[in-house]
């Protein structure tokens, strides 16, 4: 009998987590909604989701000591999926209204506001992903995600030459370049949300679910 794979939803008072939940849920997993350090730690997979500025994202992160609980888990080589200011939090800092919020800083840059003569980035868009990528293995190169940012990384500075293997980066664009997706060993996230990604998103979800 196939175990099914356990998933901890971390609830760090930022948004989202009832789509999250039944989209996690429906693409197989099974979900725990939770603050709490021993089960975030112990779950085959953590999502971290992430809507709102990325200062008080910070703030409620830390009031429960997630950027640990993260830490904890890279460090054990435990898989992480942070989505949308949840993939924004794991860069170095962010820089909103000319304020400056230090991240968890798994991966080195800066998260700023996209230059776009349009904001937010809202609705589908599609993505460039590597050819290698697991999160988007089985998806047509059209296939379109959904976004609502105004803010993102928009570089790539990591030497892949550490114990990791290389990051599989997935590019999208509106204005500019930015990042869509990194998969990093253990650590994966998107800037797009995939629990409001319709068929595609719930795609990517068993992917990453398939990978615990």
């Amino acid at each position: 009998m196939t175990r099914t794979p356990t998933v901890a939803l971390l609830d760090y008072g930022s948004g989202n987590l009832h789509s999250a939940h039944r989209a996690l849920i429906r693409s197989g997993a099974e979900v725990t909604v939770t603050a709490d350090a021993e089960i975030a730690t112990g779950a085959d997979g953590l999502v971290v989701p992430g809507v709102g500025a990325y200062a008080a994202c910070m703030a409620g992160l830390r009031a429960v000591r997630g950027d640990r609980i993260i830490g904890r888990r890279l460090a054990g080589g435990r898989p992480v999926l942070g989505i949308c200011v949840g993939m924004q939090i794991l860069f170095e800092r962010g820089v909103e209204f000319g304020v400056e919020t230090e991240g968890c800083a798994e991966w080195p840059g800066t998260v700023e506001r996209l230059a776009a003569p349009v904001l937010p980035h809202m609705g589908w868009n599609t993505v460039r992903p590597p050819a290698d990528s697991v999160l988007f293995a089985g998806m047509p190169p059209d296939t379109r995600f959904y976004f609502v940012h105004s803010y993102a990384a928009q570089k790539w500075s990591w030497t892949d030459d550490g114990p990791l293997p290389p990051a599989k980066l997935t590019w999208s664009e509106h204005g500019a370049p930015f990042l869509a997706a990194v998969e990093n060993g253990p650590l994966s996230a998107t800037q797009f949300h995939p629990e409001k990604s319709g068929d595609a998103g719930a795609q990517l979800l068993r992917n990453w679910i398939a990978s615990l």
